[in-house]
């Protein structure tokens, strides 16, 4: 499905950052950086940008390679990695940062994946993740439609609760990233430390 979706001339979801994490990014210990579901790379490539050493996993080879293309363009390498997060293995206390942008998974996946991030993370590490929560199925601007794969920021924070917290907030905002996500959205945003 993905390819599909990214099989386009165009970024779809646009080629500049996402604003929360352009607006965070520098609260993320400056090293190595894992971001998941990253699409098109355009929080990959901008978090290398800035000096981090990334590594970005997506399923979609499409994503991908228009992601290394846009890489190209900036000038900056990134590690690009195609695979399935259901198989894919965060490893132990390795990242100084991980980046979750509208990476929308099914409730159980999702559970496994947050496991992995407290796991993953080094002391001090950072988890920034920005998604939408149920009440988006109201406007309709883009994301998942199944509720089951929105983020309840009650669960969320249960979930991640071995971690600290800094910031935790269900908002609507602006939300102009491409075609795809283009209006008011009802998001979720974390920021949370090992």
């Amino acid at each position: 499905m993905w390819d599909d979706v990214y099989n386009a001339e165009h970024y779809v979801y646009g080629s500049e950052p996402n604003e929360f994490l352009r607006a965070h990014s520098a609260e993320l210990p400056l090293g190595r950086v894992l971001c998941i579901g990253d699409g098109e790379g355009r929080n990959s490539v901008y978090l290398a940008r800035q000096g981090y050493q990334v590594t970005a996993v997506d399923l979609s080879a499409v994503g991908i390679a228009k992601a290394k293309k846009l890489a190209a363009q900036y000038g900056v390498n990134v590690d690009y990695i195609q695979a399935d997060l259901a198989d894919f293995s965060f490893g132990n206390k390795q990242w100084d940062g991980i980046v979750s942008i509208f990476c929308h998974l099914p409730a159980v996946l999702r559970k496994r994946v947050h496991q992995q991030v407290i796991d993953s993370l080094k002391p001090g590490g950072v988890f920034l993740l920005e998604g939408y929560t149920p009440r988006q199925l109201q406007f309709g601007t883009g994301g998942p439609k199944a509720v089951e794969m929105l983020l309840d920021k009650d669960e969320v924070a249960s979930e991640l609760a071995a971690l600290n917290i800094l910031h935790l907030q269900a908002l609507d905002r602006q939300v102009i990233e491409g075609v795809k996500h283009t209006g008011t959205g009802a998001v979720l945003q974390l920021l949370a430390q090992k």
